[in-house]
């Protein structure tokens, strides 16, 4: 008697080009998901610039020069005497855009306000904001339009204040202030 034998199955062995092709196979598998990812957050994003969501992009450059805060007194006892602080500032709208000088802020003041005379020797108005024209220039000093710095820390004896400037459309702008003698810019 013969047991009958059964064939056993023999797996041929894989060629090249086999490798080849299930190599390429596994790639595209791989790779499909982060590319309909892809896809579709370029879609998203562009479907969100196109309504608008994005805001829009103007070029608003300021540029500020002669920064300067007066020292209230020569002496830290006649200072102390005096509440405010005022400055002198050339702010330059470099750009086709109007802006607006909308508030002010300093670590060593309580308060920075913004101020308008209708003459040098009028009193003060307080204002919401200080229009800059487009490639135009607002000029602060204490004769006109001016920061006010209200019950500031001593100042005198340090060579400069920081200002803290927000423009409408432009943003922030920290400007150094150089501390010079009383009265002079």
């Amino acid at each position: 008697m013969t047991a009958a034998t059964t064939p056993v199955p023999v797996s041929p062995v894989p060629t090249r080009a086999d490798l080849a092709r299930n190599l390429r196979r596994d790639l595209a598998r791989g790779a499909i998901g982060p590319v309909i990812c892809a896809v579709l957050l370029v879609a998203l994003l562009s479907a969100w610039v196109a309504t608008g969501g994005a805001g829009t992009l103007a070029r608003v450059r300021i540029q500020v020069s002669l920064a300067a805060v007066p020292m209230r007194a020569f002496t830290p006892q006649a200072a102390a005497a005096i509440g405010t602080a005022t400055t002198f500032l050339t702010i330059r709208n470099l750009s086709d855009t109007p802006d607006e000088l909308i508030a002010a802020r300093s670590p060593i003041a309580r308060r920075v306000v913004l101020t308008t005379r209708a003459d040098p020797g009028g009193p003060r108005t307080a204002v919401a904001g200080l229009a800059i024209p487009a490639e135009g220039t607002l000029t602060l000093s204490p004769f006109g339009n001016d920061l006010v710095l209200t019950d500031p820390a001593p100042f005198e004896t340090s060579g400069t204040v920081p200002l803290i400037l927000t423009f409408r459309h432009a943003g922030t702008v920290t400007v150094e202030a150089t501390v010079t003698a009383p009265g002079t810019p």
